[in-house]
This record gives structure tokens, C-alpha cells and sequence, in this order.
């Protein structure tokens, strides 16, 4: 075995030391949910305050018109690139919850926990908090279970589709529905909505840096890896 951590008292004590000038930096900040509007303050912020380690990019925009900010933590320019999403399904709350306590564990242990020091100085991480916030919105407003965004068709009545399955990535098949009345319907076509496409497309602009992608849910305690519409392993099986 390894020790990770000489003193783990000396990490609760940073964890739990509570600025009171500001609360983001409190514990209790981050053992809370957030209405949408907090969580897009919380972003400007932490940028605003962390300009050495945080860089927040504009990637597009929702159905509803409303921003998808990506945040940048990069330590020393690495060549290498990960990208991690939260709130794609957007009842799914403590999705984002994690993204931002996950950022502000980064900034603060960054040049003090070995670990996050070595990750961030060898890989910029890539993270977009809250990746539907049209649902995410309408779960604090109208419909606690809501899961998809809040796209409109010409030919239904009924809203939204299942980011997580609109991908172009075997679109449509083992897992999704073609019905845009169910939960996990795929969308018209591949990358169909704002949200789906405009992820896509800066992923792909990275493509040449992009290692890793994780994207963060709530069901279960489950750690999934590609792919999900085949029980056919994948040709990086062992590694992943």
C-alpha cells in the first residue's frame, strides 16, 4: 500500500474552513442544491476570482435560449484534454451539485493535494455544470421528475427530448424511443438539439487533446463505460 494523505485532519480542517465574507467558499455552500440563476452566479465567480487556474467558455446556447458555459481548470498548458458534464437529465440534481463542488475542491487543493496538483499540471479539464438548464429550470419550477430539455416539434404536442440518447453515436437504438412522448426519446435526428449539438461540436474541435469523457448522473452506484446500446465489449475493455 501507499500513503495518500499524511494528515487527513489537516484536509477536513481546509474542507470546512468558511469564509464569511463569501458563502461559496463555505462547506455548507456546496451541501446544497442550487436554483439555476445561483449556479450561473456561482460560475462567473469562481472564474472572476481563480483567473490563474479558471477560463469560462461560451459553447452555445439552449432551446430556450439560455448560455451553456463551459469551465476551463488548467494548471501548467498540457497538451491533453478531459471533459466532464453534469444536469444532462435534469431531475437528476445532485448531477450538478457534484460538477460544482468538484471545481471548487480542484481550485482548492490545486499546489497542495499531490494528486490534483499532478492531474491538472498533465491534463486541462473541461466542465460544463449544468448541461440542460432549460430542464433543470422547469424541475424547480413545474415538474420535479422532469428528465429531458424543453425542445417543441411541429408534428407533437409533447416536449423535449433525452439529451443523453440524441447523440450521433448509434442514435436511436438499444435503449432509446422513437416516440417523443417517452422519456428517453432520441430526438428527431442526430444532435437535433441545441444542447446536443453544441457540446458535440466543441468536443470535436478538441478532438486531437480529448481523452476522457465523463459525464456525471445520479442513478445508482454505478460506474458505466461504453457502450450502452450493446452488451459487446468494447475494443479498450481491459483499459477502461
Amino acid at each position: 500500500f501507499r500513503v495518500l494523505l499524511e494528515n487527513v485532519q489537516e484536509l477536513i480542517d481546509m474542507q470546512t474552513k468558511n469564509d464569511s465574507n463569501d458563502p461559496r467558499s463555505s462547506v455548507s455552500f456546496y451541501e446544497r442544491y442550487h436554483p439555476l440563476d445561483e449556479i450561473y452566479s456561482w460560475i462567473n465567480k469562481t472564474a472572476q476570482d481563480n483567473p490563474h487556474l479558471v477560463r469560462t467558455i461560451l459553447i452555445g446556447s439552449t432551446f430556450e435560449k439560455r448560455p451553456l458555459y463551459v469551465l476551463k481548470l488548467s494548471g501548467r498548458n498540457p497538451s491533453r484534454a478531459m471533459w466532464m458534464d453534469c444536469g444532462i437529465h435534469a431531475r437528476e440534481w445532485i448531477s450538478p451539485a457534484f460538477c460544482l463542488w468538484f471545481v471548487q475542491y480542484v481550485i482548492q487543493f490545486y499546489n497542495t493535494n499531490p494528486e490534483i496538483t499532478q492531474i491538472l499540471d498533465n491534463m486541462d479539464i473541461y466542465i460544463l455544470p449544468v448541461l440542460n438548464p432549460d430542464g433543470y429550470l422547469f424541475t424547480w419550477t413545474n415538474n420535479r421528475m422532469w428528465r429531458k430539455n424543453r425542445s417543441q416539434y411541429e408534428d407533437s404536442d409533447c416536449i423535449g427530448a433525452d439529451l443523453n440518447r440524441n447523440f450521433d453515436a448509434n442514435w436511436c437504438t438499444e435503449g432509446s424511443s422513437p416516440r417523443p412522448c417517452d422519456e428517453t426519446y432520441c430526438g428527431p435526428f442526430p444532435e437535433s438539439e441545441s444542447e446536443t449539438k453544441a457540446v458535440a461540436t466543441f468536443l470535436r474541435s478538441k478532438k486531437h487533446i480529448m481523452k476522457l469523457y465523463i459525464s456525471i448522473h445520479s442513478y445508482s452506484q454505478m460506474l458505466l463505460f461504453p457502450y450502452s446500446y450493446t452488451y459487446k465489449q468494447a475494443d479498450n475493455h481491459n483499459e477502461l
